[in-house]
């Protein structure tokens, strides 16, 4: 079987020697949520956190087609297509755009290239959609601004939103720890911030690098995970650094983030999601599911690996798994929306958006995003050679996305594909793929 493909984060995978198990924990972790099938949830309440910390080797989440068991595709790729004109076409600068088009359809038409790709940029109150291939393979379907589709590790900027409107709202603190907030975890995590883990400094090893959870998926795709209980996984391994004096990606800090967001207000992370984040920005179409169903209509995600047929993967794995680190389901218009409101200046005041634009040269989102990265809390400094983004990647089995927009949160772009790349997953198509984005990002950034 081949060694599973890097999912919504990645980093360098390590070797280290394994601590005593906590069992308890461990069991709390692999046991599936009852009536999992019947979409109900009868999760922990809010407040009360499952005991947690086990290893560091990322998730890598973009399985194997055999590990998915998705089916087999008899449809052959067909050739890419002409873009949308959206609902704004692209005007005033024809050559400019058409060579815009002419990148993306370069794009998906490599051999290992993904079936279809999207990308809206917004300015002002007009969008300009550009398309090439198809959104769905059985049917020829191009990709559409209101598709939905799994936004992957963006989710965890969402997740920074309602950490960030917390502490606006003087409910949490960016220093207040693990150990305040969920006494429950372990100990040697008591003392790891909010801030922290929003910056990926924690030191928290990653519960979906860990063998059990990899082995769960591998068995089992649409497992359902109680996601509140995913850091049990981990509840035996130390912490990789100490917090604060070292960046490393982690899919378990935004699921403490969730925790900790939950035990301040005694609510469910999805609830805060809709309070702070989808009724206030008007977005209809977002939300965190559990199970493996998308949304209809949606962007048809594959596995690509030639010269095997592409295989659908988009309801192959549970979203569970991830939960508040990539779990989120949303469309190119709306997380547009939502960039530009938390990459902007009107979502949080001025002091905590301070705060989240205190950036780390050098650490970059995964995958890494156009340009030279940097780390602020829960949300990414792209320097292009055109001037600056803020967004955040992700990448989820059958998906990779970009959203990013001007400081000022009046311009963003969205870029989405419908297969898998990182760093360790077709590194020659992520290399391709950023050289793209900033090619969009340049559009973006110029005055028309």
């Amino acid at each position: 079987m081949t060694r599973p493909a890097r999912g919504t984060c990645v980093s360098a995978d390590r070797t280290r020697r394994r601590a005593p198990r906590n069992r308890n924990a461990r069991a709390a972790a692999k046991q599936a949520v009852p009536a999992a099938r019947t979409g109900r949830r009868p999760t922990p309440p809010p407040h009360r956190e499952t005991p947690v910390p086990s290893r560091v080797r990322r998730f890598r989440t973009g399985l194997s087609a055999a590990a998915l068991t998705a089916a087999a595709l008899g449809a052959l790729l067909p050739p890419a297509q002409a873009a949308g004109a959206g609902e704004g076409a692209a005007g005033g600068h024809p050559d400019h755009d058409k060579r815009l088009q002419q990148r993306l359809e370069r794009l998906v038409a490599q051999d290992d290239g993904p079936p279809g790709a999207i990308a809206l940029l917004t300015r002002g109150g007009r969008t300009q959609v550009y398309t090439a291939g198809v959104g769905d393979i059985a049917t020829g379907r191009r990709p559409d601004p209101d598709d939905h589709m799994r936004i992957a590790s963006i989710a965890k900027a969402f997740s920074g939103a309602v950490a960030l409107r917390l502490v606006d709202e003087k409910v949490l603190s960016l220093d207040d720890t693990i150990g305040e907030r969920l006494p429950g975890q372990p100990a040697a995590w008591h003392a790891v911030t909010l801030r922290q883990l929003l910056q990926h400094t924690s030191g928290l090893p990653d519960y979906s690098g860990d063998p059990e959870f990899l082995a769960i998926l591998q068995s089992d795709p649409r497992h359902l995970f109680d996601p509140r209980a995913l850091l049990g996984f981990v509840a035996d391994e130390p912490l990789l650094f100490r917090p604060g004096t070292l960046y490393e990606y982690s899919n378990s800090d935004n699921i403490a983030v969730a925790l900790m967001a939950e035990a301040a207000t005694g609510r469910r992370y999805e609830d805060l999601l809709k309070e702070l984040v989808y009724r206030p920005l008007g977005l209809r179409q977002t939300s965190l599911p559990l199970g493996y169903r998308l949304p209809r209509p949606y962007l048809h995600g594959y596995d690509i690996t030639p010269p095997a047929e592409p295989q659908d993967v988009s309801e192959a794995v549970s979203a569970s798994g991830v939960w508040a680190s990539g779990g989120i389901v949303s469309t190119p218009r709306e997380l547009g929306a939502f960039m530009r409101a938390y990459g902007g200046p009107t979502l949080l005041s001025e002091k905590t958006r301070e705060e989240q634009l205190t950036f780390r040269p050098g650490d970059s989102s995964e995958p890494a995003g156009p340009g030279t990265n940097a780390a602020g809390l829960a949300i990414y400094q792209y320097t292009t050679r055109c001037g600056v983004l803020y967004g955040h990647t992700g990448n989820f089995p059958g998906y990779t996305q970009l959203a990013a927009t001007t400081p000022d949160g009046t311009r963003s772009l969205t870029f989405s594909i419908n297969t898998q790349t990182n760093k360790s997953n077709k590194p020659a198509l992520l290399a391709r793929l950023r050289t793209v984005e900033e090619d969009f990002a340049c559009a973006l950034l110029k005055d028309r």
